[in-house]
């Protein structure tokens, strides 16, 4: 019987929420935290009908929410297998369906974000361009050797799903040579990167919750996950 089977086998039930109310109670605060940070202008403008605090707060509530489908997808397919129980072999298409325009949503609302916004950072312009091509370029390292060395069915979490994705080594090539998450701790600095070429203050304010929002995911959910799988 593969890891997976004797985690389905074992039937812990009680595991399906480990680490949940700490990420409900985390994600309200850092919620209220970037609310008290955005700086909504007199008499903003909009863009497609949000300021630039509209289109914040909106991608601050699409990401919780994707990060409580994530906990909800990786918990009851891995206790339970219930993905693969309702979809069969359709079931990491059908998760690809709904995590991938979740996780595209975040780098296009600090787009947006930025794109709306008149509270500017320094009035360096210069200074803010030269940094966030700093930062893209690291992040875009990162997502290139993601798709190519970790590849795409793995980062959907592929080894909630299947053995073969489990038993996989760590990779170490590309980013993953200097750092063993190089998703968390390196692609999202384009988000910082974004923030900066805008020059905005509100998109700089979402791209620190973002960053921070994400390393939630990984200590509440994806850490005792992998306690799991990997033991």
């Amino acid at each position: 019987m593969d890891r997976l089977a004797r985690i389905r086998a074992s039937r812990r039930f009680r595991y399906l929420f480990e680490g949940q109310i700490q990420h409900a109670m985390m994600a309200a605060l850092m919620f209220l935290g970037l609310l008290w940070l955005l700086e909504p202008p007199f008499n903003a403008p909009t863009l497609f009908g949000l300021s630039a605090t509209g289109w914040a707060v909106t991608s601050a509530a699409l990401a919780i929410v994707h990060q409580f489908i994530v906990a909800f997808v990786f918990r009851t397919q891995l206790h339970l297998g219930l993905l693969t129980r309702l979809f069969g072999d359709h079931d990491m298409r059908v998760w690809a369906l709904i995590f991938m325009p979740l996780l595209i949503a975040r780098p296009l609302t600090v787009i947006l974000t930025g794109w709306a916004d008149v509270i500017p950072l320094t009035g360096h312009r210069w200074a803010e361009i030269a940094l966030g091509c700093a930062l893209l370029i690291p992040a875009i390292w990162g997502m290139h050797s993601t798709l190519t060395h970790f590849t795409l069915p793995r980062a959907l979490g592929g080894d909630h799903f299947r053995e073969a994705f489990a038993a996989m080594p760590l990779v170490d090539k590309g980013i993953f040579r200097y750092t063993r998450n190089g998703m968390y701790g390196v692609v999202f600095l384009g988000l910082w990167g974004i923030a900066l070429m805008f020059g905005s203050w509100n998109a700089l304010a979402l791209a620190l919750f973002q960053h921070a929002y994400i390393w939630v995911h990984m200590y509440c959910t994806e850490a005792p996950d992998m306690r799991f799988i990997y033991g």
